[in-house]
C-alpha cells in the first residue's frame, strides 16, 4: 500500500544549519543560511501536500515496486553509460529524469507533463526554450566531465534533496565526515528503513506515471553504501556493479568535486579535508558492493567490466540482461547494435588528470585494492602514479 507522508531528516537539517552558521565565507555562509531557513521549508512543504495528494490517483494504490535493477558503482566507472543505455529499453524499464527528481510527487509531474504539452501546443515551444538556455547556463561548466540535461535520465538520490536526505547536499556544503550521506547502512535502523521506505515510495509513483508493468531502473554511486538497505527495502532488486580503473575513477571524481567547489568559492583548506575523505570513501565503495553480495548469493547480479562496456556494449549488456533473468526484445537488439556501431567510431577523451595532483598513490590502490587489479588486470594497462589519467566516457 502506498504511504502519503514526506520524509525529512529534521536531524540532518539541523547540523547542516550549524554548519552554516559557522562557515566563515560572508557570502557562503548568507547564501546557506537562505536555502536552509527559507527554500527548503517552504519547497519541502510544498512537496508534502503533493505527496499527501497523490492519494487521489487510484493508479498509485495498484502500483507494486517488483524486480528493480540497480546499477551501483563508483563514479565515473561506467554507470552513466550503462543507464542511459538500459534506459532507452522503454519497453521494459522506467527511471527519473533529472527535473523529475525535484518534484517526487505524482501530482507535480503529471502537472509538469500537461504544462509540457500546453507548451509546445499554444507557445510553440517558448518555455522550452527558456529551459534549455537556462540548462546550458547551469551545466555548461562541468559539462565536460559529467554530460547532464533536465530530460535525461539521472541519480535517483537527488529525490531526496528536500528531505536533506540527497548526497547531493555535499556539492553546497563540503564538510566530508560532519555530514554523511553514504554509510546508510551504518545509519540507525529505524531512520535508515524510514528514508528508504520513503525511497521507495518516489519509485513507485514515477512507476505509477510511465507505467506500472515496467521495472524501475536506478544509477546511484552513493549507493555502494547502502546496498545492504536497498535490498532490505527491496528483496527481489537486481544489482549491476561495473568496475573501472581507480587511477582513472578516483581523480576523476575528485576533480569534479574540485571543481564545483570552486565555483561556490571554497576554502582550499576546507577542499582539501573533504577531498581526502572522500578518496578514502572511494575504497568502500569498491569493495563494499561485492561484500553484501557475497552475503546475498540469492540476489541475480552482474558484474561489468568499464573497459568491455566501452569497447563491446552490446555484447556486454545482452550478458548482464542473461545473468539478470531479462530477455532483450528485437526492438532493443536494434538499439544496442546502434550503440556498438557508435562504440566503433567513438574517441577516448582528452581530459586527463594525474593522482598526484591530489595526493593520492598507486601503489597505496594496488595494495588496497589488489584483489580487484588481479580480477580485471588493471596493472596490464595502469599508468604510474604520477602519469595523467583519462576522463573516458
Amino acid at each position: 500500500m502506498a504511504r502519503l507522508l514526506f520524509y525529512f531528516d529534521f536531524a540532518t537539517w539541523r547540523r547542516m544549519l550549524r554548519l552554516a552558521w559557522q562557515e566563515q565565507n560572508p557570502r557562503n555562509r548568507r547564501a546557506l543560511l537562505r536555502t536552509l531557513l527559507v527554500t527548503v521549508p517552504i519547497v519541502s512543504s510544498f512537496h508534502a501536500l503533493c505527496f499527501l495528494l497523490d492519494g487521489l490517483f487510484p493508479s498509485l494504490w495498484q502500483t507494486r515496486v517488483e524486480k528493480p535493477v540497480f546499477i551501483i558503482g563508483h563514479a565515473r566507472s561506467g554507470t552513466t553509460l550503462l543507464h542511459r543505455l538500459m534506459s532507452r529499453d522503454e519497453e521494459r524499464f522506467s527511471a527519473f529524469l533529472l527535473y523529475e527528481l525535484f518534484f517526487p510527487s505524482l501530482l507535480q509531474k503529471k502537472l509538469i507533463r500537461a504544462g509540457a504539452r500546453f507548451d509546445r501546443r499554444f507557445l510553440g515551444g517558448a518555455l522550452e526554450r527558456r529551459v534549455r538556455a537556462w540548462e546550458e547556463r547551469r551545466f555548461g561548466p562541468t559539462q565536460h566531465i559529467h554530460p547532464q540535461s533536465l530530460t535525461e535520465p539521472e541519480e535517483d538520490d537527488g529525490v531526496l534533496t528536500f528531505s536533506c536526505a540527497s548526497g547531493s547536499w555535499i556539492v553546497r556544503l563540503p564538510y566530508m565526515g560532519l555530514l554523511d550521506f553514504y554509510y546508510v547502512d551504518r545509519w540507525p535502523e529505524r531512520k535508515r528503513r524510514r528514508m528508504l521506505g520513503f525511497y521507495k515510495e518516489c519509485v513507485r509513483r514515477q512507476l505509477a506515471l510511465n507505467g506500472p508493468a515496467k521495472q524501475h531502473l536506478s544509477k546511484n554511486p552513493t549507493f555502494a553504501g547502502r546496498v545492504e538497505g536497498i535490498l532490505e527495502t527491496f528483496p527481489d532488486a537486481r544489482i549491476v556493479v561495473p568496475y573501472r580503473n581507480p587511477y582513472e575513477t578516483v581523480p576523476s571524481l575528485l576533480k569534479l568535486m574540485q571543481v564545483s567547489w570552486r565555483m561556490r568559492k571554497w576554502s582550499d583548506a576546507e577542499m582539501a579535508r573533504s577531498l581526502h575523505i572522500l578518496a578514502e570513501q572511494s575504497y568502500d565503495t569498491y569493495q563494499y558492493p561485492l561484500e553484501v553480495l557475497a552475503r546475498h548469493p540469492e540476489t541475480p547480479r552482474a558484474i561489468v567490466d568499464y573497459a568491455e562496456l566501452v569497447a563491446e556494449p552490446q555484447k556486454v549488456i545482452e550478458r548482464v540482461y542473461a545473468e539478470l533473468g531479462m530477455s532483450v526484445t528485437p526492438e532493443y537488439h536494434e538499439v544496442l547494435a546502434a550503440a556498438q556501431r557508435r562504440a566503433e567510431k567513438a574517441h577516448e577523451t582528452t581530459h586527463r588528470y594525474s593522482l598526484e595532483e591530489f595526493g593520492l598513490r598507486g601503489d597505496e590502490m594496488r595494495a588496497r585494492l589488489a584483489e580487484l587489479f588481479a580480477r580485471f588486470h588493471w596493472d596490464e594497462s595502469a599508468p604510474g602514479a604520477g602519469e595523467g589519467v583519462s576522463d573516458g566516457r
